[in-house]
């Protein structure tokens, strides 16, 4: 298997993190985990300029082939959801404009992918990550490693032989010969 390189985003107006891993039949390794932080001060347009311009940098830098994000929760403060929103959208159109095929999670599905548990705490997560990727340095912001969460989760997704559900369909539909195929791939998987 070659090399893929996945590219995470947690989207955020004041701190958007970021995170690339390449994959490789041998493991996952960490390219790249930070968050990116932005002034208060600073025009809200002026913020989702140095977002976009930053994943632009990033796409240039690593080459990823995937592009995952954080889809963002529903919250009670409708202001909040829209500047989140936006900054979500400026971060897709980047990964877009560069035609990498864009995928975005719950938080609850990113969480279940990591550590087996949708309601776990952000403490939780990081723990599984560094098991998972070896790490041993904390950074500074959770936002960086929320973003390594949703690269090793799409990571994960790909690797499965079980289709995610779509917004069209609640439920994917699996057949007997995916779940076959399944356990012929993943014999260790299997009790």
């Amino acid at each position: 298997m070659n090399a893929k390189i996945i590219l995470g985003i947690d989207p955020g107006t004041l701190l958007m993190g970021y995170s690339l891993i390449e994959v490789r039949a041998s493991g996952i390794a960490l390219l790249e985990m930070e968050a990116l932080k932005l002034s208060g001060r600073k025009d809200n347009y002026e913020r989702l300029s140095m977002i976009h311009e930053k994943v632009e940098s990033l796409i240039r830098e690593f080459r990823p082939h995937e592009f995952a994000i954080e889809a963002p929760f529903f919250g009670k403060n409708v202001q909040s959801m829209l500047k989140l929103g936006r900054a979500q959208g400026v971060a897709i159109a980047a990964a877009m404009r560069a035609g990498l095929p864009v995928t975005e999670y719950s938080p609850r599905r990113i969480k279940q992918a990591v550590t087996g548990n949708g309601n776990a705490d952000k403490q939780q997560v990081w723990k599984m990550l560094q098991q998972l990727l070896s790490l041993t340095e904390a950074p500074r912001y959770f936002d960086a490693t929320d973003a390594l969460a949703v690269a090793v989760c799409h990571h994960y997704e790909l690797r499965s032989v079980i289709p995610a559900a779509t917004k069209k369909t609640k439920a994917a539909k699996v057949s007997s010969a995916d779940w076959e195929a399944f356990i012929k791939k993943n014999p260790g998987r299997v009790l």
